[in-house]
């Protein structure tokens, strides 16, 4: 059966209503279980006795049941992002395949998906984010939906780039992992002296990246399909290396890689400034964190946890490690510990002069 505009954005709006009620209500009943048990808890403290604790919780199951299918139902189903995007594939492709300005996006049909990266559909989304053509369209529709964030969801992207612009010019910047462009724009918008440089494996979210800075008529970004652990850029050639959301989604060892990779084509005083997430000192936080892990199909979340990632960017090369929380947007770490929220790190370190 056909599925019409109004019915999926009824749909989605649904969805996004209730993970609202699954981030505030459900997450406080939950604390207030947990808190209710602290006293019989067993253990020292940590994750671990956070999950024997809330091992017989109905709370708990359905607080972790919410999590994993409404992530599912946004993106499957026949209301789902996937199959609705597929009404509109000839609508999207022909959108993508709209003539570029000469050097804007540069595809390497011959690149070969990392197995940890191809064999894992991440967020759950279906075939992942690299396997379909019209896939970067359903990233970017999952990005604007099913969010508390929904109306601000440039706000972490424009904060982010604030940041790195705070810490001093920014003449080259290379954008690891840049997906469809939630940084990389407000980056060549912002900084627009600069060139940009965005890099992915996704042919379909690079294409997409593309089509909006030319529809924005940017001059100062290019885009190219690489692996960030082998970009194949000139030594010393930028001298800010950033990303967002990138290293928790790859296994330690490609980790590291990147970080070397970010040393070797950095300048000697250069930037390196990531923003990921790792788990809160709070026990109660933390198992949260490996819990969303689990039930978003993000598992290299819980290995960067294990590293010991200031010294992983030392052993690098790097200089002057920086490790602090970082506000998604104004308040929010206010609310740690009355509403479910990520928990956003700034990463940041320099190649010596």
């Amino acid at each position: 059966m056909a599925v019409s505009r109004r019915e999926f954005e009824a749909f989605q709006a649904f969805v996004l209503d209730t993970k609202l009620f699954w981030t505030a209500d459900m997450f406080a009943a939950l604390k207030d279980d947990f808190e209710a048990r602290l006293p019989n808890a067993q253990g020292a403290p940590g994750p671990a006795r956070v999950e024997k604790t809330l091992a017989d919780s109905p709370t708990a199951a359905w607080h972790a049941w919410f999590e994993r299918h409404l992530q599912r139902m946004k993106y499957s189903g026949r209301l789902g992002l996937v199959p609705y995007a597929d009404t509109l594939r000839a609508e999207i492709e022909r959108d993508l395949s709209a003539p570029l300005p000469a050097g804007l996006l540069d595809l390497d049909p011959t690149l070969e998906m990392p197995r940890y990266y191809a064999e894992l559909d991440v967020h759950q989304h279906p075939g992942g984010v690299w396997s379909d053509p019209i896939a970067g369209a359903v990233y970017e529709m999952g990005a604007r939906s099913t969010t508390p964030l929904l109306s601000k969801h440039k706000d972490l992207h424009q904060r982010l780039v604030d940041a790195i612009l705070a810490r001093g010019p920014a003449r080259r910047v290379l954008d690891m992992g840049c997906g469809f462009g939630k940084t990389t724009k407000p980056l060549y918008e912002t900084a627009r002296d600069a060139e940009v440089i965005g890099i992915d494996l996704a042919a379909p979210c690079l294409r997409l990246a593309a089509q909006d800075a030319a529809r924005a008529q940017a001059r100062n970004v290019r885009f190219l399909q690489r692996d960030a652990a082998r970009t194949g850029l000139p030594d010393a050639s930028v001298d800010v290396v950033t990303s967002t959301m990138l290293l928790h989604e790859m296994p330690p060892a490609h980790t590291r890689a990147v970080l070397a990779e970010a040393h070797r084509v950095l300048a000697p005083g250069g930037l390196m400034i990531h923003l990921d997430f790792l788990p809160p000192d709070d026990e109660f936080l933390a198992w949260l964190h490996f819990g969303h892990a689990r039930r978003n199909n993000e598992p290299y979340m819980t290995t960067l946890a294990a590293m010991d990632i200031g010294g992983s960017i030392e052993a690098a090369g790097f200089r002057g490690v920086e490790i602090s929380d970082f506000e998604e947007a104004p308040g929010a770490l206010e609310l740690a510990g009355r509403k479910w929220r990520f928990p956003w790190t700034l990463i940041a370190a320099r190649k010596a002069a």
